[in-house]
Order: C-alpha cells, then structure tokens, then sequence
C-alpha cells in the first residue's frame, strides 16, 4: 500500500453513523465499510435496521454490527457504545448523522413537535459525542463527523425549529474542536440543502410549490445526492483531512455562500 492510499484507507478503523437504517446514514455507512471501516449502524426499528447492516456488510465485505434505540436518551447511547467497544475494542469515528425534525411553520408547532425536533438533531449529537470522546481520548485519535443542515444559514421556510437544534451542532462543533483538538480528535461539520431524498419526494407530493421554493434557491437547481454527502464524510474521515477541525462544511450547490 502506497503513503498515499494509507492516507484515505479506512482499514481498521471503526465507525459508529447513527441514524443509518436508511437514507443518508445508510448511505454513509456503505460508503465506510466499502472504504475498509468496520461500522456500527443504528436505527429505531429492528428489522429495518437488521436488514440494513446486513445488506451493508454483504455489498461491503466488511463487519457490520446494529443497535436499535432511542439515541436521544443517554442510557441507550452507553449501550450503544458499550457493545461498538466490545465488539471491535475502539472508536475512531462518530457520524452523527441521527435526525428528522418536523417541518412546520413554527407557530404551528406544539411542546411534542419541538421537544421532537431538539431531542432527534440535537440530543443524540450531544450524547453520542459525550459517550465516545472518552474513548477517542484515550487513544488520542477520532474522527468526529455532525450532519447539520444548511438552512441554519439561509433561514428556509418553515425551518426555524430545525435550525434551532441543528444550529446547536453547529456549535457544538467549534466548542469540541477546539477543546479535543490536542488528542488528534478532529471534529467537523457537513452542511447539506435539499437532499433528494424519500423526504423531499413526499414534500414534492404535499407540497410542490414548497418544494420548488427548497430547490430554487439551490444554484445547481437539484437536491444534494446522498452519495454526494456520503464522499464528504468520508474525506473528513481520513488523514487527507487531518488539519480540519472546528469547520462547518456547506456541501451545497451553492445555496449559501460566502
């Protein structure tokens, strides 16, 4: 093996991509395993998420385990990582990619949809991370990849709620970068739009006009493919991208920019 394909070789390494049963997540933690990592996906159905590691693990050729539970709780995400560190011994990577907000204007939201909403984007990142850094301290090594969200800056409609809790990873990037940053812990942010996704279907389906509004403010005039966020994570997962940290990344299509 060359210098250079060690740098962006994920052999050995083990990964944990929360909310991977389906979608982005799924598709993230694909991406892993086919680049060498040992991954560890979870979900909040059990035969949904059974049925993906298993399909991940036979497309890939790697080891997939699965946990099924609510990450927003602390004692599921001690469990979670519990049976990551006996199965593989350590942590060299988190995607916290675990989310799903609900999309309403905000005063049609109630206590259950906010409560909702924080607990999906905000709490699993902030658990997860609290869990894990032990762990990647104590190797001094890690790899710490948010999924936040791009509306955060472009103030989408209907998105105040769901920016709230993805603002706080957002933040929480920069707070733990810096903070970890001298045990080679590396922790950034990708910044997504519209993903052409399940979501944005049935978005398109209810709502067309809303639909339009998402994608017509994107330049590229389509939705972030999956794989497309899934390349990006991974970059930020290998040496390549060993002086980043602290950064919020808008793989975007240049809805935002600077």
């Amino acid at each position: 093996m060359t210098k250079q394909s060690k740098q962006i070789s994920l052999r050995g390494k083990v990964a944990i991509v929360t909310g991977s049963s389906r979608g982005i997540g799924k598709t993230i933690a694909l991406k892993l395993s086919n680049e060498g990592a040992n991954v560890m996906i979870t979900g909040i159905e059990e035969d949904l998420t059974k049925n993906s590691a298993n399909e991940i693990a036979e497309q890939s050729g790697a080891q997939v385990e699965y946990y099924v539970g609510d990450l927003s709780k602390e004692e599921n995400v001690v469990e979670m990582v519990d049976k990551t560190k006996k199965k593989w011994e350590r942590i060299d990577i988190l995607v916290n990619n675990a989310g799903g907000g609900v999309i309403l204007p905000f005063l049609e939201h109630t206590t259950k949809t906010l409560e909702t909403t924080i607990n999906r984007n905000l709490w699993t990142a902030i658990w997860s991370s609290h869990k894990v850094l032990p762990h990647m301290v104590s190797q001094n090594y890690g790899r710490i990849i948010n999924i936040g969200a791009d509306s955060v800056r472009n103030g989408l409609w209907d998105h105040a709620a769901y920016n709230a809790a993805k603002g706080g990873v957002h933040a929480l990037t920069s707070g733990l970068a810096r903070e970890f940053a001298e045990y080679d812990i590396t922790v950034n942010t990708i910044a997504p739009p519209a993903v052409e996704s399940e979501a944005l279907e049935n978005i398109r389906k209810k709502d067309p006009e809303l639909a339009e509004k998402y994608i017509g403010i994107i330049p590229k005039g389509r939705g972030a493919y999956e794989e497309e966020i899934a390349e990006s994570v991974w970059f930020l997962a290998t040496d390549k991208a060993k002086f980043i940290t602290g950064q919020v990344i808008s793989v975007n299509g240049g809805s935002t920019m600077l």
